[in-house]
């Protein structure tokens, strides 16, 4: 059986956090050449991309992109994410012209509170059907 991150790109999301459940719709919405796939770290497949990142799923400090057996992660998995969205989106890759001593720092800020400033859900956020196919 092939690995899921063989050909499409998995984002490891917070399923509970309101602004990272809001960007998985996003992508999801945007992502027209279906170039993502995307795990909820509170699910096993998505738990374990995280562990294998070195993350502890249970307090996550970053999402992550996982492609080829490649992790990015912080700004880096932000910028990745948007380039590959297409136009007009791909615009924000030009963040990546900030040094990463100044976007992971400020990235970090809204990750360490992210609960605090967009909310938690009690519930992982579903798929649609039609969405349901590209989750793992």
């Amino acid at each position: 059986m092939e690995k899921p991150a063989a050909h499409h790109p998995i984002i490891v999301f917070d399923g509970i956090c309101v602004l990272c459940s809001a960007n998985a719709q996003f992508v999801l919405k945007f992502d027209r050449k279906g170039v993502f796939r995307l795990a909820a770290m509170q699910s096993e497949v998505g738990a374990d991309l995280m562990r294998q990142a070195g993350i502890d799923p249970e307090d996550p400090d970053s999402f992550i992109i996982v492609e080829q057996g490649r992790v990015l992660r912080d700004s880096d998995a932000v910028i990745s994410m948007w380039k590959r969205l297409g136009w007009p989106w791909k615009i924000v890759g030009l963040a990546g012209l900030i040094p990463r001593g100044i976007r992971d720092p400020l990235y970090r800020l809204i990750a360490r509170n992210r609960y605090r400033i967009f909310g938690k859900r009690e519930t992982c956020w579903m798929p649609s059907p039609e969405q349901a196919k590209r989750i793992l």
